[in-house]
């Protein structure tokens, strides 16, 4: 468990990752980094199947957490943050050319930044980052996977999707390529918001209303271990994360109070 809930300078928050019940390793991974009244979160899940999934993960997350310290802060969180990720896709990228081991290896990246009352994303692969306010919860996040994509098009139901064998099939990861198609994200936030960026060994097997509701007046710490717990309650099949951070002292404005949907149809063109 990694806790920060004593900070003044930022919002609260907790990241938690484990095994499941049925794998003998973690390929998932997950990391934290405090700058003045900053935070950045970041959640790695490696993928499964093929080698080294378990260095991918974990060099995404030391790669990106690094390049973002290390950049200077007159760029801004969203640049900042977009840049550590892609450094973090060529040092994976490059490592898998020279060791011939991990060739093939990959992994999802979502990491997110919140700096005075505004949330700063970069996204890639299946790992999700939710939104959790005025009792509603919203994934602010695509799916980047077979199933995900032919849901956006109407060609599946949630129902059938959550069942289907290419369900974890992605169709963009980290350290595939040498320039990752990275999705960004920036939106306000309102004081009380809670965010959840979790990997799918978690909304695997706890819906979206579920997770709402676990979370639900707990503190960080107590929402990820709440959240593991119920997870490895059902017998998850997979590694599983968690992340999360509460809004403290961010002030509503007019683009505030419109709803997710709305503000997500603009972004994403649904």
């Amino acid at each position: 468990m990694i806790s920060r809930s004593d900070v003044p300078a930022c919002s609260p928050f907790a990241l938690l990752t484990d095994t499941g019940t049925e794998r003998g390793a973690n390929e998932d991974a997950c990391g934290s980094h405090v700058e003045g009244q900053q935070v950045l979160l970041a959640v790695a899940d490696g993928v499964s199947g093929e080698e080294g999934g378990e260095i991918a993960s974990q060099m995404a997350i030391d790669v990106a957490l690094r390049a973002y310290k290390e950049s200077p802060s007159s760029w801004g969180p969203n640049k900042r943050l977009y840049r550590a990720v892609q450094q973090a896709n060529i040092e994976i990228h490059d490592r898998a050319l020279v060791v011939t081991e991990l060739r093939r290896m990959s992994t999802t990246l979502t990491a997110v930044v919140v700096a005075g009352g505004t949330l700063y994303a970069a996204h890639i692969g299946d790992s999700r980052l939710y939104s959790i306010r005025n009792g509603r919860i919203t994934q602010l996040t695509k799916d980047h996977t077979v199933v995900g994509a032919r849901r956006r098009i109407g060609l599946m139901s949630a129902k059938t999707a959550l069942s289907h064998p290419e369900r974890s099939i992605l169709t963009r990861s980290l350290g595939r390529e040498l320039i990752a198609a990275v999705d960004r994200i920036e939106a306000p936030l309102l004081d009380g918001e809670v965010l959840l960026v979790c990997t799918d060994g978690l909304y695997n097997v706890i819906d979206d209303d579920e997770l709402r509701e676990i979370v639900a007046g707990k503190d960080p710490e107590a929402a990820c271990r709440a959240l593991v717990e119920a997870a490895n309650a059902r017998g998850t099949a997979d590694n599983l994360t968690a992340a999360v951070v509460q809004i403290v002292g961010a002030s509503s404005s007019s683009e505030s109070r419109q709803s997710w949907r709305e503000r997500l149809t603009s972004w994403l063109g649904k």
